[in-house]
């Protein structure tokens, strides 16, 4: 493709775990990609190996000061996703999510840019109604130790559709349910990351709670998927659309996988449920797969393989 007619990108949040896949799939597709990253939780080596692409940039800046380029696209991504990091500066966790969205967004007015913003399963909080449709509104603790992600995220969602409404600008609204793969941060305090880290190390497998809570966990390939197939979905379709994986498993039996696959001989033990934790969290994807013909594709041990062999890879062991 001539570079006089490729689209350029922004990506928000493009070191981090899901953004460094999404840069990578955007740069294979013909993209231009500008990768913005204030580098809180995101790492540089995630994207050094796409430096050499001269159709590749980045730039460290924290969206919560506003940004002046030229993009055609915006894929809003910046924000701490697990409780260790979101919570360990709450203000800024909030601020990022509704100072940050106010600036993509105006930032997407001035230049006419597309835009999607990376919600979460979150804005369900701990949910009643299960599986969790897009029509169901959610029941959050607006002054819980989760509330400054939780209540940020959706106040993010108010401001996109008010900007859709008021301005009628072209939004794109995806509800991430939990993703692993490679790239995770060995240190998020995501189920994931730790039992498989605990696992490698030969650790205690820990548990919080009696280990019968559920998730559902989709592959970062399959997430990326839905990101692009949704940002290329007609203007009239704006979501909010739940992406994930509606396959449910417990914790317990989540450990119980992790440790037959690493061959580890780490016990699993068992601690207080945090508070305002999840007791169950499932997606219903009937609407990613009607509008945007999406489902996962990746089964969990089949994932859990490759985020394996990752961790061995970065832990050396």
């Amino acid at each position: 493709m001539s570079d006089y007619l490729r689209q350029r990108v922004l990506v928000t949040g493009g070191a981090g775990f899901l953004g460094s896949h999404l840069c990578e799939k955007l740069l294979q597709m013909g993209y231009d990609v500008l990768c913005v990253d204030n580098f809180y939780t995101g790492r540089r080596d995630n994207v050094i190996h796409l430096m050499d692409n001269r159709h590749f940039e980045v730039m460290r800046h924290d969206i919560c000061i506003p940004l002046y380029v030229e993009v055609d696209q915006i894929y809003n991504l910046a924000c701490p996703a697990s409780p260790i990091h979101y919570q360990f500066d709450p203000v800024q966790t909030t601020k990022t999510s509704v100072h940050g969205s106010i600036n993509m967004l105006g930032l997407a007015k001035r230049v006419k840019a597309k835009i999607m913003q990376a919600s979460t399963s979150e804005v369900y909080g701990d949910p009643i109604e299960h599986p969790q449709t897009e029509d169901y509104w959610g029941h959050v603790n607006p002054i819980g130790l989760r509330a400054c992600y939780d209540e940020g995220k959706r106040c993010a969602e108010t401001l996109f559709f008010d900007y859709y409404r008021q301005h009628g600008l072209q939004i794109k609204v995806a509800r991430i349910f939990n993703t692993y793969g490679p790239r995770m941060h060995p240190n998020d305090g995501r189920v994931v990351s730790n039992f498989i880290v605990q696992a490698l190390s030969g650790e205690d497998i820990t548990i919080y709670g009696d280990g019968l809570q559920t998730r559902s966990f989709c592959y970062v390939d399959d997430l990326i998927l839905g990101f692009v197939a949704l940002m290329q979905s007609p203007d009239d379709f704006t979501g909010p659309v739940n992406l994930g994986n509606p396959t449910e498993i417990t914790m317990r039996e989540l450990a119980e996988l992790i440790l037959s696959l690493t061959g580890s001989s780490s016990r699993i033990v068992y601690k207080a449920l945090p508070a305002d934790d999840p007791i169950q969290r499932r997606p219903d994807i009937t609407r990613a797969n009607t509008f945007l013909s999406w489902k996962p594709e990746v089964p969990l041990e089949e994932g859990l393989k490759k985020t394996i062999a990752y961790f061995k890879h970065l832990l050396n062991v």
